[in-house]
């Protein structure tokens, strides 16, 4: 079942130096853009991350520093690749705990504004796991009846997520609703604040952090209670995006007493 968009929506992946979101760079990402008229477009780029792809990266995706030491670097290409995402829900594997994240990081790092408010993300991971629990390679087979030929490469990752999604659509028609709002609503396993996951809405829709000594308490009462907590997050190892939103929940605490 080909999906129903009432705007564009873009399946994307991302092959990286490791998989830590906030120091770990992209080195390829492919990109298949789908207009709600039918038409595709497909974009693959490799670039030069400036660090050192790591032995466990390497392995799984086969690129290599040499593979990439003329590419340009994401900063350089950011722009255009904004463009090609504007006003477009984002689809992937995994995509909103990896892809997403990493690529906000890139585009904090090259000064791009790349806003996500208004944007809807379909996570196809996720709802594999709440239908069958296993990963892309035995989702492809799964569902579409094909081996994954060069599974890790980018593009053959991004074009078997959208063939999944697809074939999804067909199997779980009692289920699943062909809607970009509903399918990312089902597929969201957590609801995140944050990109990464470190602050989520409680049951209460109230900000929580959601990792260490202070996992359940709201954000507001920890900045107030210990002002000392959101110092050692801005100096810590975590995402830029997941600073920014902590100086975001800060101001806002500020703006209301």
């Amino acid at each position: 079942m080909k999906l129903s968009l009432s705007r564009p929506i873009v399946f994307f992946d991302i092959e990286a130096t490791g998989l830590n979101t906030a120091t770990d760079r992209i080195v390829e990402l492919s990109l298949i853009k789908l207009w709600p008229d039918g038409k595709e477009e497909t974009v693959t780029r490799r670039f030069n991350p400036g660090i050192h792809i790591s032995a466990e990266a390497s392995e799984v995706n086969g690129i290599f520093d040499k593979d990439v030491a003329d590419c340009p670097r994401f900063a350089e290409a950011a722009p255009e690749i904004a463009k090609m995402l504007e006003d477009c829900d984002l689809a992937g594997f995994n995509s909103n705990y990896f892809d997403i994240p990493m690529l906000v990081e890139e585009f904090i790092r090259a000064g791009v504004d790349f806003d996500l408010s208004d944007r809807r993300f379909v996570d196809v991971q996720g709802i594999f796991h709440k239908m069958e629990k296993r990963d892309l390679t035995a989702a492809y087979r799964f569902y579409c009846d094909k081996d994954l030929r060069e599974a890790h490469s980018a593009e053959a990752d991004t074009r078997a997520t959208l063939e999944v999604l697809e074939a999804q659509l067909d199997r779980y028609a009692d289920t699943l609703k062909n809607d970009v709002g509903f399918l990312a609503d089902f597929s969201r396993r957590n609801r995140n604040v944050d990109l990464a996951g470190r602050i989520v809405l409680n049951e209460q829709g109230v900000e929580t952090i959601n990792f260490g000594k202070y996992r359940g308490r709201p954000v507001a009462d920890v900045l107030r209670r210990d002002p000392g907590f959101f110092n050692w997050v801005m100096q810590a190892d975590f995402p830029q995006n997941t600073k920014q939103t902590f100086m975001r929940l800060k101001l806002k605490a500020l703006g209301s007493r």
